[in-house]
């Protein structure tokens, strides 16, 4: 069994191969989500597209067009995140090199930030 051990502060934690292997099962559904929401908007645009010019407001277009930015967005962070995790390099934190608390890690799989560098990256934003 492989641990990868995590250092939060003053405490250890470790991700277990269990731990590991529920992130990536969790990071392998995140993908199939967002593959199938990109193909439901794309079908949706395409096959009503002149029904949709006539009959769609332009903020309907709008929050059709977000929906899909983000959908690729976080799409591209899981696969990276897979990446990672086959790369053997699934868990330090991009920023400071410190291990991403498993705790964060389980809330966000394909978290590439410990807590502190998202929050001082989202306060310089």
């Amino acid at each position: 069994m492989v641990n990868h051990q995590i250092i939060d502060g003053d405490r250890r934690t470790t991700l277990s191969t269990q731990d590991l292997a529920a992130l990536r099962e969790n990071l392998h559904e995140q993908r199939l989500f967002r593959q199938e929401q990109l193909q439901q908007l794309s079908a949706a645009a395409t096959t009503r597209t002149d029904a949709l010019r006539s009959r769609q407001t332009a903020s309907q277009l709008e929050v059709r067009v977000k929906l899909a930015a983000s959908a690729r967005m976080v799409l591209a962070d899981v696969e990276a995140a897979l990446t990672r995790m086959d790369q053997d390099r699934y868990g330090p934190c991009h920023l400071c090199c410190a291990p991403i608390a498993r705790e964060r890690l389980m809330i966000v799989p394909q978290a590439r930030y410990c807590a502190r560098c998202q929050q001082v990256r989202q306060a310089n934003r």
